[in-house]
């Protein structure tokens, strides 16, 4: 609404006598001659020639397989998923080394002023004094440690689930981008095509004013249409250009891609089929997964209420050896550690990892539904969308033929070139309706094989 209100400010500020910026009055046009153009509103300056000049390089063409391999491999999201399997694995690790055998080495050399007392001949403690250790330990009771490290396990299991639900919706991406390619593409053969029938009638209208048949009217009317299907061709040019680096970025390249024709679409599968292909979904498993991590950290959570037995064995060296310790020497432990009371710490864990399971199966029953749910609303949009497409097509046949019977119909002087135009607006508007059914099938296809769980 400001832009607005600052545009027609704007506006109104120019077409003010006097206003700063006014252009001066034009002379009165001669008599007879048509009157000048009204002047480009909103005040847009040229082009920069900088711009005008600027050629970028051309897109690099790439198969419907080709591009979907390449969002696998090169995209954001699947390198960032890719890169949590490792994650998870290094996490397994870290709860797996808390359950195995630890080997420790230690050392200390102490420096004192000078050395203390002689005792019947012996130094009670040296100025300098050496000492080693080597500590072996193991936990020989650790459920808690154990536990962690198939919890480690598992959750390498959802980071693996994860990925192929990520793949999924990447590779869904890439395919959407790669048919919005070749639905824009044909958006500007429709529109080229309406340019050359404008300019044609442009043509024809410019030699019937020369010849002295037509008249001015006619001859503007017809310029006025070719410029509107000019600026309709460059639209759509911009739209191919979006599309193509829409479809580069979806697949991780440095640049735009381009489509190399329409894919080839596999066998659908009827409703019986598709209902059945919902439990192999990525997003599915990936739900499936988190559900049995989260019931399993749940379920163990009693482990937590158990002992911790420990066995260390320490050998020692020390230079030089006291009356208390010799120069060499061992000592083992036994420690057993008895959780009792800690504040309520293992309950509210066992509370908040209850919370977090029946999360995931809350959202498991979501992906459920919402899969089945995508399953009955593609077949019901493939319907729609061949209807429509059959329909649209029909309509940009008549269109042309129509166009047709204006043409000839002008051309032998039975009507005006109004009918012509007219005719020629509509049929570039059929044929334009007749892309977008176009590629609402193809979509609606997609939809079908990726609720189903065929594609990818």
């Amino acid at each position: 609404m400001r832009l607005l209100a600052l545009g027609l400010a704007a506006l109104a500020a120019a077409q003010v006598p006097g206003a700063a910026g006014a252009q001066a009055p034009s002379p009165p046009a001669a008599p007879g001659a048509p009157p000048p153009a009204p002047p480009p509103r909103g005040g847009l300056a040229p082009v920069p020639e900088s711009v005008l000049a600027a050629r970028v390089a051309l897109p690099e063409p790439v198969t419907f397989e080709q591009a979907v391999e390449r969002a696998l491999q090169f995209a954001t999201t699947s390198v960032v998923a890719a890169q949590e399997i490792v994650r998870a694995e290094g996490l397994m690790g870290q709860a797996r080394a808390t359950a195995l055998p630890f080997v420790t080495l230690g050392g200390s050399l102490t420096v004192l002023d000078d050395a203390r007392g002689v005792v019947a001949g012996r130094v009670v403690q040296a100025q300098s004094t050496w000492y080693g250790t080597a500590t072996l330990s193991v936990p020989l009771l650790a459920p808690q440690r154990w536990v962690a490290w198939i919890h480690g396990a598992q959750g390498v299991d959802v980071a693996v689930a994860s990925e192929a639900d990520v793949r999924r919706a990447v590779a869904l991406t890439a395919a959407r981008a790669y048919l919005t390619v070749v639905a824009t593409r044909r958006a500007v053969d429709v529109s080229e095509s309406a340019v050359a029938v404008a300019r044609a009638h442009f043509d024809y209208s410019s030699a019937r004013r020369r010849g002295g048949v037509g008249n001015e009217l006619d001859l503007r009317r017809a310029e006025q249409e070719m410029a509107a299907a000019e600026v309709q061709l460059a639209a759509a040019r911009t739209a191919v250009a979006r599309s193509r680096e829409a479809l580069g970025v979806a697949c991780g390249a440095g640049g735009p891609l381009d489509a190399t024709g329409v894919p080839a679409i596999p066998a659908y599968p009827d409703l019986v089929q598709a209902e059945q292909g919902v439990d192999g979904r990525a997003d599915v498993k990936a739900a499936r997964e988190r559900v049995r991590a989260a019931d399993a950290v749940w379920r163990d959570s009693w482990v937590d209420w158990l002992p911790i037995l420990n066995g260390t064995f320490t050998g020692f060296l020390q230079d030089p050896s006291t009356s208390t310790t010799p120069a060499q020497g061992w000592v083992a432990q036994l420690v057993l550690t008895v959780p009792l009371l800690e504040g309520g710490l293992r309950p509210a864990q066992s509370k908040e990892r209850g919370a977090v399971a029946r999360e995931a199966e809350a959202a498991l029953d979501g992906a459920l539904r919402q899969a089945r749910s995508e399953v009955r609303l593609s077949f019901e949009s493939l319907r729609n969308a061949a209807d429509g497409y059959e329909a649209s097509r029909r309509g940009a046949e008549s269109a042309s033929a129509a166009l047709g019977l204006a043409t000839e119909a002008y051309r032998a002087g039975a009507t005006s070139n109004l009918d012509v135009i007219d005719a020629e607006r509509r049929a570039r508007d059929a044929a334009l309706t007749s892309v977008i059914a176009e590629d609402a099938v193809r979509q609606a296809k997609l939809d079908l094989l990726a609720a189903a769980g065929r594609f990818p």
